[in-house]
């Protein structure tokens, strides 16, 4: 991570530094001359969710693009992979995302797709830090008049991407029948997902899809699933999907009203991917972060697993190194490959309820294919970060931790990249077994390196 981009972007709260619109300016000017094109090339695309500071931040990203001579193109509100998407549709130079994903309203963000709708390496988000430190990205240049870029709609964005998302399917799929409930967060997914669904015919129920600027992800979406548990119970519906505010997240919850992680979403994936011989080379890719239940349902039907680092990106950079057709984050975040270039909340919802009315079962039967480990996850502050192998209480402490669990379990333990703190991460056969051995590694890094 950079000096401006965090693991995810640019993001802050909306109106402070490095979010105020005179920043935005500079933003938008380093993007327009790192993918931009003065002489009538491709245009750079943005696109928002619906947080108040968004048409700020649009307007001035837009303003610092076109400073440089390179057309914009605005999809105004639409989910994040929309962008992506329409990047590559519309042969775009690059696309740009105002959005702080699941945070409160008073936050926002700036994150980027490259011209493949892939988000940026670190070695990509590294050339526009340079130019936010350099003159050259705070002010216009003072050799005389250059070229000025134009601003335009583009005209059936939402369209272009609901069509996209329909073509995921077979032709013939149909969700007639089938009483589901969608959370939209008050968020991006309102202004698509609603339609999406009533298209294929399901029997829906709307929650949280009316936003109005302050209310995206305040108790709802994917961060906060209580209302959608108790309307799925209350409808009687078959299953509960939740987006978050950017609509690049999903997380189920099945009839019974127990909520999905990501990882049994991935496990179900996966296996419905296997069984149709489209789960190349056999193998998804997941974070360090995973539930070790993930890795044991898939080896029980011939499915490798690789990890990698926390991150969406991190995920995609790896399943091309493996050429896999499915990873992604517990989270929520899921990525399609052979349909998309990034994690898609609509498009992970799509391709769950094709796999349950191709398994024919309720969604709690299917679920039961991965049993999620009991996991325990403990902050910890401290006042420097040694490598923790170096101290020998803490490394005594994790391998007895180890020891106890054997192959039915695992530690992890890290330091935070963005704040000082350890993070202690045991899963265990059971609650009580995970507990214990995070406590016990929690306190032998507080006496030692703790505030």
């Amino acid at each position: 991570m950079g000096e401006f981009f965090g693991t995810d972007g640019i993001r802050g709260r909306a109106n402070q530094y490095p979010l105020t619109a005179e920043m935005a300016v500079r933003i938008g000017r380093a993007i327009g001359i790192v993918y931009g094109d003065a002489n009538g090339g491709p245009p750079i695309i943005i696109g928002r969710d619906t947080r108040r500071s968004g048409q700020m931040l649009e307007s001035a990203v837009a303003a610092g693009i076109c400073s440089t001579g390179t057309n914009v193109l605005l999809a105004r509100v639409i989910p994040t992979p929309g962008v992506a998407f329409l990047t590559r549709h519309q042969g775009a130079a690059a696309g740009v995302v105002i959005s702080a994903s699941h945070n409160p309203f008073e936050d926002n963000g700036i994150k980027l797709f490259n011209q493949q709708g892939v988000k940026l390496s670190e070695r990509e988000e590294a050339q526009i830090e340079h130019l936010l430190r350099e003159e050259i990205a705070a002010s216009p240049s003072e050799e005389g008049d250059g070229p000025v870029g134009a601003i335009q709609l583009i005209k059936g964005a939402r369209q272009g991407y609901l069509s996209f998302l329909r073509h995921a399917l077979p032709s013939e799929f149909s969700l007639v029948g089938m009483k589901i409930v969608l959370d939209c967060a008050n968020g991006a997914a309102s202004a698509v997902a609603p339609m999406l669904f009533e298209m294929l015919g399901a029997d829906l129920t709307l929650l949280h899809h009316e936003p109005n600027g302050t209310n995206i992800n305040h108790q709802c979406g994917s961060e906060h699933p209580d209302a959608l548990r108790r309307k799925v119970l209350e409808t009687g519906s078959d299953v509960g999907l939740a987006f978050d505010g950017d609509g690049d997240r999903l997380i189920a919850v099945d009839e019974s009203g127990t909520l999905l992680t990501g990882d049994q979403l991935l496990a179900i994936g996966a296996r419905f991917l296997h069984r149709r011989g489209q789960l190349w080379n056999d193998v998804i890719v997941s974070t360090v972060m995973s539930n070790i239940g993930l890795k044991e349902a898939l080896r029980s039907i011939g499915i490798r697993h690789v990890s990698c680092d926390v991150g969406d990106r991190h995920v995609m950079e790896k399943m091309v190194d493996c050429e896999a057709a499915l990873g992604g984050e517990d989270s929520g975040h899921i990525i399609y490959k052979a349909y998309h270039s990034t994690g898609d909340g609509l498009l992970s919802a799509l391709k769950l309820v094709e796999t349950m009315q191709d398994d024919q079962r309720p969604l709690s039967e299917m679920a039961k294919f991965m049993t999620v480990y009991p996991q325990v996850l403990v902050n910890v502050p401290v006042v420097e970060k040694p490598a923790l192998i170096s101290i020998e209480t803490i490394r005594l402490a994790i391998h007895e931790a180890e020891q106890k669990l054997g192959k039915r379990g695992r530690v992890l333990v890290r330091y935070s990249g963005t704040q000082s703190i350890c993070r202690v991460m045991v899963e265990a056969p059971t609650q009580a077994v995970a507990e214990d051995g995070a406590h016990n590694i929690a306190v032998a890094i507080a006496d030692a390196i703790g505030e």
